[in-house]
């Protein structure tokens, strides 16, 4: 009888008992399913949810302080070449400045050197030609002297040499 009613058995069409116990069992399943397993996954996955969208969230703010330390940086980055051009800007003016003024005091003192070496030669050239003077004067004297020694015996030389010698110095 057990063997008639197996071989009698067809899925399509259930009995009414199968078919209570089937039902009942299924909903004693899904209810202690979603009392033990459904609450803890639906917890774990919101869990995770969140915990997606504060790592969305965090890596969105992390974004924008990137975007702001960029923004930063670049402004700082502005800032130091606008610097570097002041720094070298001035240096070039100092240089230019400190070279001017180089040549100007070369000038300077090579103008003081120009006037002081033309005193000088002009002081050594008075000094030559009074030496010569001197030196002349002292031949003329020494000469005159001989001459006169020599012809000094003779008035008429004597007055002949004084007439030459005055027309000389007119000429002088």
């Amino acid at each position: 009888m057990i063997l008639l009613e197996a071989l009698d058995f067809s899925p399509i069409k259930p009995d009414v008992g199968l078919f209570l116990w089937t039902s009942i069992i299924f909903l004693l399943f899904w209810f202690i399913v979603g009392k033990f397993a459904f609450g803890p996954i639906k917890d774990a996955l919101k869990k995770r949810q969140t915990d997606i969208q504060d790592a969305l969230d965090q890596a969105e703010k992390a974004k924008e302080e990137m975007a702001n330390l960029q923004a930063e940086n670049d402004k700082i980055l502005a800032q130091a070449r606008e610097e570097r051009s002041a720094i070298l800007r001035e240096a070039k003016e100092t240089k230019d400045g400190i070279i001017k003024e180089a040549r100007d005091n070369a000038k300077t003192e090579a103008n003081k050197i120009l006037t002081s070496a033309k005193l000088e030669i002009d002081n050594q050239k008075k000094a030559a030609i009074t030496e010569v003077k001197n030196m002349t004067g002292q031949m003329a004297v020494t000469i005159a002297e001989k001459v006169l020694r020599s012809d000094l015996s003779e008035s008429a030389k004597q007055d002949a040499l004084v007439g030459k010698l005055m027309d000389e110095l007119n000429l002088n």
